[in-house]
């Protein structure tokens, strides 16, 4: 299994847009520069992001983007499925198109047990989440830094 280019890219994004929660709205080319990602290809990713009423979006020059929720209230399932159009693997797993199978498939356990430890991951952590376990991250990377150039 594999996620998307766009899947993580859009999750890139929304981490970006949290990281900058409060700060107004964000160009698409700002976050493009800091992630490292096409602008062109940007567009595309937020998309269905917007569509799914994951983020605002205001035209014009001060324009950009923003989070239409706090940062605590986006999980990670929420971003997964915007970009992924839902989080099952298997089009037999999908209530959309249920396989006439579906009471006594033996698939139906490992892949839909599958899914839903997925499922359970990604609606455990937020945007918000993600922020604070970066930033303590970086924060525990500076004090060894600090400490390490402290020592003679």
């Amino acid at each position: 299994m594999r996620v998307s280019t766009k899947t993580r890219y859009g999750m890139q994004f929304m981490v970006d847009l949290a990281q900058h929660e409060g700060e107004g709205c964000v160009a698409l080319k700002d976050v493009a520069e800091r992630q490292h990602i096409s602008k062109k290809y940007l567009e595309q990713v937020v998309a269905p992001l917007a569509a799914a009423g994951l983020l605002k979006v205001t035209r014009g020059y001060l324009g950009g983007y923003q989070l239409a929720r706090q940062a605590d209230a986006i999980t990670l399932a929420d971003v997964v499925s915007a970009s992924e159009d839902g989080l099952e693997l298997l089009d037999c797993t999908s209530q959309l198109s249920p396989c006439e199978l579906q009471a006594g498939c033996i698939s139906q356990r490992i892949w839909g047990g599958m899914e839903q430890a997925i499922r359970d991951y990604l609606e455990s952590l937020t945007l918000a989440d993600i922020v604070a376990e970066h930033q303590a991250f970086e924060d525990s990377f500076i004090e060894r830094l600090e400490a390490a150039i402290e020592k003679p």
